[in-house]
């Protein structure tokens, strides 16, 4: 024989399956990486103690103002994100909740990770120095370029590196200086044929630019939607598809000229 539930005990019984789930859910990891605004370096500069950008078997020049690339920090690939840590990211300008497999590739260890990392890095690097002297037509002619970043991985890096080295040789030139003496910052990956391609995280990357001084940051042209996003007060953006795009955009602004924007 049954007994009729009232309303009240039929509704608090429907609901507790609901509550133990959310509790279940505020308290497990989810799959989900927090990001941040990371540290910027000055490509044209000296990274614990050793120049970024070494070239030897040409003349190099001295350059004022700065190229800063940009990077993100994200939580460490074996840390626990709880609901909380989500929650409190969504409504946050400087956070970006990612899936984690987005950042850091399944089933593979820190050690792994790391290495993976390094080794696009050095791949960008190469494809950096390739595109930069294809660009001056120095390809192939005894000009040997070394680089030197510590504790950045990955491949975002590649355009900033090109466009010191391309500063580092040449300038603007006329005999001055592809930033025109300013702080300009930016990211995107780079192939040795001078294309730039999309690299995430360019919404967190535009507060650091803006945070360590750039007024202008160069973008790759598919994520100016992102930039713009929550794009800081005072940064100007400029979209760049290739080396080419990037080195004319930065010599009209020195110039006074009309400059694409996103």
């Amino acid at each position: 024989m049954l007994s009729r539930l009232s309303r009240p005990r039929a509704l608090l019984l429907c609901a507790l399956p609901v509550l133990a789930l959310f509790a279940v859910t505020a308290f497990a990891p989810l799959p989900f990486t927090i990001a941040l605004p990371g540290s910027t370096a000055d490509v044209l500069g000296v990274d614990k103690g050793r120049p970024v950008i070494t070239i030897s078997g040409a003349p190099v020049r001295k350059t004022s103002g700065q190229l800063r690339m940009t990077t993100i920090v994200a939580t460490a690939p074996r840390s626990d994100v709880g609901l909380g840590d989500v929650v409190d990211a969504w409504f946050r300008s400087d956070r970006a909740v990612l899936p984690h497999d987005s950042v850091y590739p399944a089933g593979k260890s820190d050690r792994e990770i790391e290495k993976r990392n390094l080794g696009q890095m050095r791949m960008s690097q190469d494809s950096a120095v390739a595109a930069a002297l294809n660009h001056l037509g120095r390809s192939g002619k005894g000009v040997e370029v070394k680089l030197h970043l510590a504790d950045v991985g990955g491949p975002s890096a590649g355009l900033l590196f090109s466009l010191g080295i391309v500063d580092k040789l040449v300038g603007d030139g006329e005999g001055g200086d592809l930033t025109g003496g300013e702080v300009v910052a930016g990211t995107g990956t780079i192939d040795p044929d001078g294309t730039v391609g999309a690299v995430g995280g360019v919404s967190l990357k535009t507060q650091a630019a803006a945070r360590d001084g750039a007024t202008v940051f160069l973008v790759p042209r598919a994520e100016c939607g992102d930039a713009l996003a929550t794009r800081p007060d005072g940064l100007r953006l400029v979209p760049v598809a290739t080396l080419k795009d990037a080195v004319a955009s930065l010599k009209a602004l020195d110039d006074g000229a009309r400059v694409p924007s996103c």
